[in-house]
C-alpha cells in the first residue's frame, strides 16, 4: 500500500522523557519540534541486531498508532566484551546501575566502546520502514561522573573529550552524540516528509 503526499505529524513512540527532550532539542533547529507528538506505548522488548530491533519496533508501533511513527533503539557496545551489552544495555543498566557497568571491564585494559542509536520511521501500517543510524565512539569511565543521570551518560566519554556525556552541557552533547548523529539524518528526511 503506497502513500504519497506530505504528512502533518509524526508520533515518536517512547516513554522516556529524556529521549523526547533530546529529540525536540535537535529537531528544533529545523523548526520541526512541534510536528512530532509523543505517545508512550508498551511495545515488546525485542532482541537482535539494532537495525532489526528498530525496524520491528517501528512496524509494531505503526500498527498500534495507525499512522506515521518514529521509534528509537539505543545500544552501548564494549569492545573488550565483543559488543556486549549492546542492545541489552537497558537490562544491564537496570541490574548493575551506572556504578556497576564499568566493573564489567575491570579485568580488561581496553575500555573503548561505541554508543549506537537507530531511529526507524514509517508512514503507517504496512508501509516501508526507513532506518537512520548514528555511532559515537568513546570509552567507559572507571566510575560515573556528572549531574545528568540519563541512563549510562555518567560512564560514557566520547572520543576527543575528557568528560562523560553526563558532564556535558546539552548543547555540546546534542551535537556529538550517537542520538544527535542519527537525528540529523532523521531531521533531514523529515524536512521533505512533513507539510
Amino acid at each position: 500500500m503506497a502513500t504519497s503526499g506530505k504528512i502533518k505529524l509524526v508520533t515518536f513512540v517512547t516513554g522516556n522523557p529524556n529521549k523526547l527532550r533530546e529529540l525536540n532539542s535537535i529537531l528544533l533547529t529545523a523548526g520541526l519540534s512541534d510536528r512530532v507528538v509523543n505517545k508512550d506505548i508498551d511495545l515488546p522488548e525485542l532482541q537482535g541486531l539494532p537495525e532489526m530491533v528498530a525496524r520491528e519496533k517501528c512496524r509494531l508501533a505503526a500498527e498500534r498508532v495507525g499512522g506515521p511513527v518514529l521509534v528509537e533503539d539505543t545500544s552501548l557496545c564494549f569492545n573488550a566484551l565483543g559488543g556486549l551489552p549492546g542492545v541489552y544495555i537497558k537490562w544491564f543498566l537496570d541490574a548493575l546501575g551506572p556504578d556497576g557497568l564499568p566493573k564489567l571491564l575491570a579485568a580488561f585494559p581496553d575500555k573503548s566502546a561505541e554508543a549506537r542509536c537507530v531511529f526507524a520511521y514509517s508512514r503507517g501500517p504496512g508501509q516501508e520502514v526507513k532506518v537512520f543510524a548514528g555511532v559515537c565512539p568513546g570509552s567507559i569511565a572507571d566510575k560515573p561522573a556528572g549531574d545528568n543521570r540519563f541512563g549510562w551518560d555518567p560512564i560514557f566519554k566520547p572520543d576527543g573529550f575528557h568528560e562523560t556525556f553526563a558532564q556535558m552541557v546539552p548543547e555540546v552533547k546534542n551535537t556529538i552524540s550517537h542520538r544527535a548523529k542519527a537525528l540529523s539524518l532523521v531531521r533531514d528526511f523529515l524536512v521533505g516528509e512533513l507539510e
